[in-house]
């Protein structure tokens, strides 16, 4: 189901072009700031809270999912969300490395989604959140053995099927499974996803150099790096694990801008410190924002499949605002969205642990509204029974609290740290051992 779907006033303001294509007819509910739209959505009057706050020293609870995302949890930390587009794809072979949670022989199972999740860069100009794919084809599609080094041979190649084909006319705005295949990824190799398709729009992530990511464009070069590789939704493994963990947030919860193939952001390393007994699904997407998820789309869809629920937006919601808005939001109308992917998470019986907006070296304005919204955010946080992870505290110090220590996006130093503070406040609500 689609929930809380956000009306846009004035729609004829934001036609854009969706690759080439002025026809928009897919995409109608693009929408208008939380301000316009706060009277249209729903909110309880007096939430009940998901769990008292001194429940921090218990166990969370845990969820019953039934069909695929129960089954199939993500096995990487590697975002793979659509926060781009691909245009005019003829015969391209893509390629992505994957480090995984755990290792072994599972039965893998992909997820994919033909429509963009969120909006791309200020203006939305290379994609926006609800842009409808185009039809396009799968020509083939495999996993394979990267070894434990991206010049290694890759090995143990294996076609991944789709109803039982090796190739698939995927329609716009379609969601769909692959096969199930079992696959053994020995102990610190890298799994390896490899496609080849057509089209002339296909959702795309922006992967920020975070992992090796190639294209062949022409036979006689080969492999090329690739920094916008269309890919599957979800890397899913039948798994038991303690706790389905997912954050969404923007570039910073993606990873951006940290030292390739280290991953040492902050969303990596706390996966890396709970282990294969947790999955940890980063639905983390560059240049997006809280109203973005408010959209309330497949990205916020799929990310409610999830026990724990990571939550961390303010960045682009102070510098961009919505898509097809007048630009930056006010702390209110952040408050505003954020809320309503609360209230949305509320009704999954997911448990929430929200972000304060991190640093970011704004001009006075934008660090006004930056803090403002965060004082907003932990009554917001008690409203909804959700705890509040004063994120920004361990990015900057007490005598420059505007000022970005480990920068915009937090490095390997800061996500260290930002880790072990998480870890160190929520060990006993994760169970850890």
């Amino acid at each position: 189901m689609r929930k809380q779907k956000i009306i846009i006033a004035f729609l004829t303001a934001l036609m854009l072009s969706s690759c080439g294509n002025s026809d928009q007819s897919q995409n109608t509910d693009i929408q208008g700031s939380a301000a316009e739209t706060s009277s249209q959505t729903a909110e309880p009057e007096k939430p009940e809270p998901l769990y008292e706050m001194q429940d921090i020293c218990t166990p969370a609870p845990k969820k019953t999912i039934s069909g695929n995302f129960g089954k199939y949890l993500s096995n990487t930390y590697i975002s793979t969300g659509n926060n781009y587009t691909v245009t005019d794809v003829e015969h391209i072979t893509y390629r992505a490395y994957f480090p995984v949670e755990e290792y072994g022989e599972l039965e893998y199972c992909f997820y994919f989604v033909n429509e963009v999740d969120s909006t791309y860069d200020k203006d939305g100009k290379n994609a926006y959140v609800g842009q409808i794919g185009s039809e396009y084809t799968i020509e083939s599609a495999s996993i394979a053995d990267g070894g434990t080094d991206v010049n290694d041979e890759i090995t143990n190649i294996q076609p991944v099927t789709f109803d039982g084909n090796e190739n698939r006319t995927v329609e716009p705005g379609e969601e769909f499974w692959s096969d199930p295949i079992n696959y053994e990824v020995p102990e610190g190799h890298y799994l390896v996803w490899e496609w080849t398709v057509s089209g002339e729009c296909i959702p795309a992530n922006a992967t920020s150099n975070l992992t090796k990511c190639d294209a062949i464009y022409d036979e006689a070069k080969g492999y090329q790096y690739c920094d916008h590789v269309p890919l599957p939704a979800l890397i899913g493994a039948d798994r038991e694990v303690k706790y389905r963990v997912a954050a969404i947030g923007d570039s910073i919860t993606q990873g951006c801008q940290t030292n390739f193939m280290e991953y040492e952001f902050w969303a990596a390393r706390i996966s890396q410190t709970l282990g294969s007994d947790y999955s940890f699904w980063n639905n983390g997407l560059g240049w997006s924002r809280s109203s973005d998820a408010a959209y309330d789309r497949s990205w916020l869809e799929r990310t409610a499949n999830a026990d724990i629920v990571l939550l961390a937006f303010g960045t682009n919601d102070i510098i961009s605002g919505e898509y097809g808005g007048d630009g930056g939001n006010t702390a209110e109308e952040i408050n505003e969205y954020i809320k309503q992917l609360m209230n949305k998470f509320k009704s999954e019986n997911c448990s929430l642990i929200v972000f304060s907006a991190p640093p970011q070296d704004y001009r006075s304005d934008m660090e006004k509204v930056r803090l403002e919204f965060n004082d907003m955010l932990k009554e917001s946080c008690e409203q909804y029974g959700a705890f509040y992870f004063d994120f920004a505290s361990y990015l900057s110090t007490a005598d420059e609290p505007a000022h970005a220590l480990y920068g915009g996006h937090p490095n390997g130093e800061g996500g260290q740290i930002v880790s072990d503070a998480f870890i160190e406040t929520y060990e006993k609500f994760l169970d850890i051992e």
